[in-house]
């Protein structure tokens, strides 16, 4: 992670909305590896999808 650097989506690495991609370049993970925890999140409490959409809306795209 980036000090002072801002949550935000790319269109360059998403496969929906984009939000796991930026997640993953904010935390400096591997997109792949949020993409299957937030599957686990989904399947396993079902709190995930309401997560996503909120994140979706929130987090900023940028090109």
């Amino acid at each position: 992670m980036v000090p002072g650097m801002p949550l935000q989506r790319r269109s360059s690495n998403r496969v929906i909305a984009g939000v796991c991609g930026g997640l993953a370049e904010y935390l400096g993970w591997d997109p792949t590896l949020v993409r299957i925890v937030w599957l686990v999140l989904v399947l396993a409490a079902g709190t995930g999808v309401l997560a996503y959409l909120i994140l979706w809306i929130c987090m900023p795209l940028v090109p």
